[in-house]
């Protein structure tokens, strides 16, 4: 059996080592990466300087994968801690933040088109790409792991603050980031060619500056052959990064294995699937999910479990399937980032304390 490699790109903040606040030292931090590695680095700038992404080799072993998120992850940070300050994997910064966009020609485009939009856009997120074998292939399954998605979205939860404030979110990200007209979730395509011909007519309409703001939840890269998920809140803990690459792996696998034995894909409609989309947002793991064989609510725990189950045969096959049941048990024990930064700040009162445990936890 041919098992799929895996890579996954992780955005992170940049923080003030001592006061928690968003410092734009992304320019600083790449510098210092950049001579540290001896040429091409891991890390690339983001749309706000307050920010900076890596991005992991492809991996058939999920705990080569797991070595290597750790690994950038520390990266980061001594970069950082070089440039005075330090990383946090948050989703948005529970401090207040004016952010700075970014350099460059592209940056400053979408600024201009999009606004107050852009401004407030300094949201992190995780991005994971599962190897397909064609577009065909990558197609059937992007149209047959719609309704999971959202169950992803639910176990990243890592957002719950936005400008000093607790949104009352699981994932408050996720509700910033759907205010790009492209993103969220899509309809079936059916076929490659329906797919691409639906992405060239959105970009035609000039909204949008090209295909890399094709900001589905699911998308084909366009650089890689790969399905590339994007739903996912970028995980506090490594481990949870760790565990959503594995999960979506096995969603890849089984979607393609129900589209080689000739199985539909359920037939949501874009209207239930963005209501899933928002339970999973407001709720993270700490109240109901729609559960995806019905689109009804149903606990948290067994939506997750469902998930599991539904995909048990590909995380068999590949070996994984110990680590994915012992991760979703860790999970659902000690809650999302969202849940540990809500406690973090109930047991310290200050949501600077938070950040600084945050800081600690990213390493893991």
């Amino acid at each position: 059996m041919m098992v799929r490699t895996v890579g996954v790109e992780e955005e992170l903040l940049l923080v003030h080592e001592q006061s928690g606040d968003p410092q734009a030292l992304s320019t600083a931090l790449l510098a210092l990466a950049e001579r540290r590695a001896e040429g091409d680095s891991v890390f690339e700038s983001e749309l706000h300087r307050q920010q900076v992404e890596f991005a992991t080799e492809p991996r058939a072993d999920m705990r080569e994968l797991a070595d290597e998120i750790l690994r950038w992850r520390a990266e980061a940070a001594r970069s950082a801690a070089e440039a005075g300050g330090a990383v946090a994997a948050l989703a948005t910064s529970p401090l207040p933040v004016s952010p700075t966009i970014g350099e460059g020609e592209r940056y400053r485009w979408l600024a201009d088109k999009f606004g107050l939009t852009t401004q407030e856009q300094l949201t992190c997120g995780c991005h994971v790409h599962v190897s397909v074998e064609s577009d065909e292939e990558g197609v059937a399954v992007l149209d047959r792991i719609r309704p999971w998605l959202a169950v992803l979205l639910a176990l990243s939860a890592n957002s719950p603050f936005w400008q000093g404030q607790d949104t009352t979110y699981g994932s408050y990200r996720s509700r910033v980031w759907g205010r790009w007209p492209s993103s969220g979730p899509v309809e079936v395509f059916g076929s490659a060619r329906r797919y691409h011909d639906e992405v060239q007519s959105l970009v035609d309409t000039g909204v949008l500056r090209d295909k890399g703001m094709i900001y589905f939840d699911a998308r084909l890269s366009h650089r890689y052959p790969t399905v590339e998920i994007r739903v996912a809140d970028v995980c506090l803990e490594p481990a949870d990064a760790a565990l959503l690459a594995t999960l979506a792996r096995g969603l890849v696998e089984t979607a393609a294995r129900a589209w080689r034995a000739g199985d539909p894909p359920e037939p949501y409609g874009v209207g239930l699937l963005r209501m899933a989309d928002w339970q999973a947002g407001r709720s993270g793991l700490e109240g109901p999910l729609l559960h995806p064989a019905t689109m009804r609510p149903a606990p948290a725990p067994d939506v997750v479990r469902a998930l599991l189950a539904h995909v048990r045969d590909a995380l068999e096959d590949s070996g994984d399937l110990t680590a994915a049941e012992e991760g979703i048990e860790q999970v659902l024990k000690r809650g999302t980032g969202a849940r540990i930064q809500r406690d973090a700040l109930e047991r310290t009162g200050s949501l600077r304390d938070a950040v600084a445990e945050c800081v600690t936890r990213t390493r893991g």
